[in-house]
């Protein structure tokens, strides 16, 4: 499972395709919590981080937005800038 980015302790994952099912997610690892997002909505599919965390990666998937859909669309994975 590729890394797409590390920031502020919180790492950014996103599996194959043919793993995965939809919607188009992310995960986000944070100690011993993970939490499963939609990349269009930003909204928590699975899991929990805490409140803070959950807020810096919803921050960081909307600006990246329109490239994790299309690396979820192409399987094309490569490294994105961490949240500053």
């Amino acid at each position: 499972m590729p890394v797409l980015a590390r920031f502020y302790g919180i790492v950014m994952r996103m599996y194959f395709l043919g793993s995965e099912h939809n919607p188009p997610h992310v995960h986000a690892i944070y100690g011993d919590d993970t939490a499963a997002f939609d990349i269009r909505t930003g909204s928590v599919l699975e899991g929990h981080l805490p409140p803070r965390a959950t807020e810096m990666v919803r921050e960081w998937i909307a600006l990246n937005r329109e490239e994790l859909v299309l690396m979820w669309e192409t399987q094309q994975f490569r490294k994105l800038d961490p949240l500053d």
